[in-house]
């Protein structure tokens, strides 16, 4: 089955396991959602992931993190949408719930978060944000 979006996808599946408590999340792999699962594990969102090849097909796993029963994340939305791209210099990159949350940011030096990318003085595409 071919997904139109298939971060969307990703943010989705994170979401409605958070909603039902469920400890790990299973998804189809790409190179692309594996940068973003270790960015969200860099900032400490996600306890880990792996990659394993069932059938042939690569499958991402990610182990999510909780806090007394609360998961870690709060809210990830995507910003950049198949329909609608959202780029953004390095000086104009958004404050995500004023410091206390993250923005994914895809650019030409990886994908990283709004804060390494302030540092590097790059911009880039804001794939999400997360809090």
């Amino acid at each position: 089955m071919s997904l139109s979006d298939p971060i969307g996808d990703m943010i989705a599946r994170i979401k409605n396991a958070q909603m039902r408590n469920q400890k790990k999340v299973d998804l189809p792999s790409s190179n692309f959602k594996t940068k973003i699962a270790d960015v969200l594990k860099g900032e400490g969102f996600i306890i880990d992931y792996n990659v394993e090849n069932k059938s042939g097909k690569p499958n991402l796993t990610i182990n999510l993190k909780y806090n007394s029963g609360n998961p870690v994340i709060n809210t990830i939305e995507r910003v950049s949408k198949p329909g609608r791209r959202i780029f953004s210099s390095a000086e104009s990159l958004p404050k995500i719930n004023n410091g206390l949350g993250i923005a994914i940011i895809s650019t030409p030096k990886g994908v990283m978060t709004d804060v390494d990318a302030r540092k590097q003085k790059v911009g880039g595409e804001i794939i999400c944000k997360v809090f």
